[in-house]
C-alpha cells in the first residue's frame, strides 16, 4: 500500500511540500538525464536548469552545488552511514556495523538505473573520483570512534585496527561498485561487495 507522503518534520506533506518534491525529482532527472549524456564536466547549471524549466536561482535554493545534481550530496550519504552504524546493536561486530552502513547508503538511490548512472560517472569523471576521495577521508575519520569502540581494547592499537577496518570497507565498496558499472548492472552491488570482503578477509 502506498505511504502517506511526509514532510521533512515527518508530518503529512502538504501540498507546497508535494509540489517541492516533485520539482526537486524533475531537476535531479534533468541533471543526470545530460550528465550522462554529454558529460558531467561538459553539462552546465544553466543548461539543466533550462532543460527542467526553473532559473538558476530556483535550481541553487534546491541544491548548493553542482555536485549535489548527482542526487542529494556525498554529504548526505556520509550522515546516513554514520547514523546507520551508530544504530547497529552494541554486540554487532565492526564488519557487520559496516555493511549495515553501506546497505543503507546504497538505499538512497531511487533506482537501479539511477545508481548505476550515478556510479558510472563517479568512476569516470576526473572531478567527480577526486571530490570523492576527499569526502571519503573526512568520512573515514568521523567513523573512526564508533568503529574503535567496536575493536577488542584487549589487544591494543584500536585506532590503527580500525582505520585499516574502514579504510578496507570502503575499498571493497569502490571495488564492487566500479565492476557493477564494468558489467552494466548485471547482479547486485551488496553481493560484489561480500565477495570482495571475502577475498580481503581471506
Amino acid at each position: 500500500m502506498k505511504q502517506e507522503a511526509k514532510s521533512a518534520t515527518g508530518a503529512p506533506a502538504t501540498l507546497w511540500d508535494r509540489t517541492r518534491q516533485l520539482a526537486s525529482q524533475e531537476i535531479l532527472t534533468t541533471a543526470l538525464r545530460l550528465f550522462t549524456e554529454q558529460g558531467y564536466d561538459e553539462t552546465t547549471i544553466a543548461q539543466i536548469a533550462r532543460e527542467a524549466g526553473v532559473s538558476q536561482r530556483t535550481l541553487f535554493r534546491y541544491f548548493g552545488t553542482k555536485e549535489d545534481l548527482l542526487g542529494g550530496g556525498q554529504d548526505r550519504f556520509g550522515q546516513v552511514l554514520m547514523d546507520t552504524i551508530s544504530e547497529q546493536p552494541a554486540d554487532a561486530g565492526v564488519w557487520e556495523a559496516l555493511r549495515a552502513g553501506v546497505a543503507a547508503v546504497l538505499a538512497l538511490h531511487d533506482s537501479r538505473e539511477q545508481a548505476l548512472e550515478r556510479f558510472r560517472l563517479l568512476h569516470n569523471t576526473a572531478s567527480l573520483r577526486a571530490g570523492w576521495l576527499e569526502k571519503r577521508l573526512r568520512f573515514q575519520e568521523n567513523l573512526l570512534p564508533l568503529i574503535e569502540t567496536r575493536m577488542d581494547a584487549a589487544t591494543g592499537n584500536e585506532g590503527a585496527k580500525a582505520r585499516a577496518v574502514i579504510a578496507t570497507a570502503f575499498a571493497c565498496l569502490d571495488a564492487a561498485s566500479m565492476t557493477w558499472v564494468a558489467n552494466d548492472g548485471i547482479g547486485e552491488i551488496m553481493d560484489l561487495y561480500d565477495e570482495c570482503l571475502a577475498a580481503v578477509r581471506g
